[in-house]
């Protein structure tokens, strides 16, 4: 019996396919789906960093691939100047990388903010540089993914539109009246963009891309150092 439904395959088909008790990926361009390249060395991930910014929207997965040992290279990336960032409730971190998609295999885009209707994640869209990026950044053997309502970010770039994805409760209407096509899920996987929903599911996020990426070993590995077990489901494909 599997011990949970979150490390395996959900009901939808496409994106995903198991082998040998590993998930192997597929990453999609044009709405259709290509192998991902082989990648050599450990994973690398960049969490985009901004002001107003959810501070457990950043450090769930943070955490999650920080435990992932040498498999994986995580850092803090902003598009401004890099120093200290001002989270949502106060907290500051001090962010040392500039964005450079090229050297990233993943990226994630926090949420925060989307509530109050002020400051990150509205700010970032009305700024306009944050989008800006993300809209440029898509390239083979890159997958683009978000927590909470880090989506709205991937919608004002453009790349959720006709796309299977989700955001945080209170930001779902938005994202689908700007075309996104919402699933009811934990996590959703369409390939090279992969959405999660609100605030704590970045967990979730964490250890699902650990489990497509380096398989279910990875995964549970990082599960039993945290001591926690996902929760929900993941969608694959359309």
């Amino acid at each position: 019996m599997e011990r949970r439904s979150f490390l395996h395959r959900t009901t939808a088909a496409g994106a995903a396919t198991l082998a040998g008790g590993t998930l192997a990926a597929t990453a999609t361009s044009g709405g259709r789906a290509v192998a991902a390249p082989r990648r050599e060395g450990a994973l690398r991930v960049d969490i985009v960093m901004f002001d107003g910014v959810e501070e457990l929207d950043c450090i769930a997965p943070y955490g999650v691939f920080s435990n992932a040992g040498d498999e994986v290279a995580v850092r803090y990336v902003t598009t401004g100047r890099p120093g200290l960032v001002r989270a949502a409730h106060g907290t500051g971190f001090q962010v040392e990388h500039r964005w450079s998609p090229e050297q990233a295999d993943v990226i994630v885009v926090p949420g925060g903010g989307y509530a109050r209707r002020e400051g990150g994640v509205w700010a970032e869209i009305e700024r306009g540089v944050l989008p800006r990026a993300l809209a440029a950044a898509p390239r083979r053997g890159l997958t683009i993914s978000s927590v909470c309502s880090g989506a709205m970010l991937l919608s004002a770039a453009g790349l959720t539109k006709g796309r299977p994805c989700t955001t945080h409760h209170l930001a779902k209407a938005d994202l689908e009246a700007q075309g996104g096509i919402l699933k009811d899920a934990r996590v959703v996987d369409d390939g090279d963009l992969v959405t999660a929903g609100g605030i704590t599911s970045g967990l979730e996020l964490g250890l699902w891309l650990l489990n497509r990426e380096l398989g279910s070993d990875a995964a549970l590995a990082v599960e039993k150092t945290l001591e926690y077990e996902t929760r929900g489901t993941v969608r694959t494909g359309r």
